[in-house]
């Protein structure tokens, strides 16, 4: 294609869209293959964005973020983690999404390596791949104790060249949160070796052993080479309003600044303000998302867990299963006949990196009756059309 760089031009959208397009929007569907539920954004934190509109909020502001909501985001996040955090490592570009671009763009140049825990959300491979860096992966391993990977594992993949470290804990799709231990020798192993690591931190609410899952803001000093991703989409329910924030080191901030610029100016005003209503009236709202995940996940263990024709290691956090389906040899055709056979929509395991097309994720944050009935079309899809019997 002319005018576009040839690595560029090779890339492929990835298996969920690929497969969820021809039927986006279609109300005969039970959608378990994006990263969220179907209930609607609170009425209060839509009424503070309306709000912000009538008062004429709709002017430039500060490339990194209202100065009211990054502030905000330094107490939500002291108040959760005991962690007193300086302002100026606060930066609220766009979405998550964004911010992790952002890093990347900032570490790596062409011929570097990037290092990505994996199975992982394929969006992430592309970003990295978009700087020119090579990408390589580290799987983690299932065992009868859940989805496992050690620190030390993630180490003895990085080379000479490793400029960049992403991990994503809670994890899409798997559910891993990785242990407060392994979180100390990764950064410590950054620190020494000038490897900017980028913590996708999105799920930090849905972990079902605590009130949130462990952080790297928790154990990071100032200018330590990290770069802690969050974001407003999956704990207060509001995907759609396309706001993360991002803690990097203080003396990160301008580049953070020009690098907003750049690619999207800034955030939208308005959302920002519903932004600060959800983080300073919003706990009830996170707290009764993570209660029906919770059910969600227990849902989804009691129906998939026991079928001999489907290996499931229960997720730690996050709302996603990435169930193993026994005699399938393509997860993008199990994808589309489950879609046209049974009007169930679930992500194909294939685009979360390599190894995994066996493999499916299920997204459980869906109300639980439609949950129920997607999950049973799936074992009884699974029933009719594959052969695990034989295996």
């Amino acid at each position: 294609m002319r005018a576009v760089r040839p690595d560029i031009a090779l890339m492929e959208q990835n298996g969920i869209t690929g497969v969820a397009l021809p039927r986006l929007g279609d109300p005969s569907v039970i959608p378990l293959w994006f990263g969220e539920g179907d209930m609607v954004t609170p009425e209060f934190i839509r009424e503070s964005a309306k709000q912000a509109l009538d008062d004429g909020e709709t002017f430039y502001v500060n490339t990194r973020g209202l100065i009211e909501l990054r502030t905000a985001i330094r107490d939500y996040t002291k108040h959760l983690y005991g962690t007193s955090i300086d302002v100026e490592r606060v930066s609220v570009p766009g979405s998550s999404m964004l911010g992790v671009t952002i890093a990347a763009q900032m570490a790596l140049s062409k011929g570097d390596d990037a290092l990505v825990v994996s199975p992982h959300w394929p969006n992430i491979e592309t970003t990295y791949a978009v700087t020119g860096a090579n990408v390589i992966t580290v799987r983690q391993r299932e065992t009868p104790n859940g989805w496992q990977l050690t620190a030390d594992e993630i180490i003895a993949a990085c080379t000479p060249k490793t400029r960049s470290i992403f991990v994503n804990s809670p994890c899409n799709p798997t559910g891993w949160v990785m242990p407060r231990e392994d979180q100390e020798k990764l950064l410590a192993h950054c620190r020494e070796h000038d490897i900017l690591l980028i913590a996708d931190e999105v799920y930090h609410r849905h972990y079902y052993e605590a009130e949130a899952a462990p952080s790297f803001v928790e154990i990071s000093e100032e200018d330590d080479p990290v770069v802690i991703v969050n974001g407003f989409s999956k704990a207060w329910a509001m995907t759609g309003w396309r706001v993360g924030w991002v803690i990097a080191p203080k003396s990160h901030g301008t580049h953070w600044a020009i690098m907003s610029e750049c690619f999207n100016t800034g955030s939208t005003v308005f959302a920002q303000h519903a932004c600060i209503t959800a983080l300073e009236q919003g706990e009830d709202v996170v707290k009764s998302l993570k209660e029906q995940y919770r059910q969600g996940r227990e849902l989804l263990i009691s129906k998939l867990g026991n079928h001999p024709g489907i290996d499931l290691c229960a997720p730690e956090g996050a709302f996603y299963a990435f169930p193993r389906l026994r005699g399938i040899d393509s997860s993008r055709r199990f994808a589309e006949e489950l879609l046209a056979e049974e009007d169930v929509g679930v992500a194909p395991g294939y685009t979360f990196g390599a190894d995994n097309d066996e493999y499916i994720r299920v997204c459980f944050a869906l109300g639980l009756d439609r949950l129920s009935e997607g999950l049973d079309r799936i074992v009884r899809f699974v029933e009719r059309n594959h052969n695990w019997k034989s295996l």
